[in-house]
């Protein structure tokens, strides 16, 4: 199951909610998930191998899909702004080492 993790940009200060874990979400709507999120070619390129594999790809992703959209946010500068506890288990499954 995904778990909810706060994530904010530094500079700018925008707040996200960031996932990790399963996700259930990308399960039943594969590709529309990066498209709400904001990351259109993603989306598209989700949709095209979505397309080739007919569907296969959508449910081993759902196994990846947070853990990636994550590791994408963290390299635009996010960083977790959570609870002790939610950030620790969220550097645990992301493999994040702690500054």
């Amino acid at each position: 199951m995904a778990t909810k993790v706060i994530i904010q940009h530094p500079a700018n200060g925008l707040t996200k909610n960031g996932y990790f874990g399963f996700s259930w979400t990308y399960l039943f709507f594969g590709w529309f998930v990066p498209l709400l999120r904001g990351e259109l070619g993603i989306a598209v390129l989700h949709l095209v191998i979505t397309a080739l594999t007919f569907g296969f790809w959508q449910v081993i992703l759902a196994f990846l899909y947070n853990k990636q959209y994550m590791t994408r946010m963290l390299e635009k500068g996010y960083v977790l702004k959570d609870s002790e506890a939610v950030m620790q288990a969220a550097r645990i499954r992301l493999g994040i080492a702690e500054l």
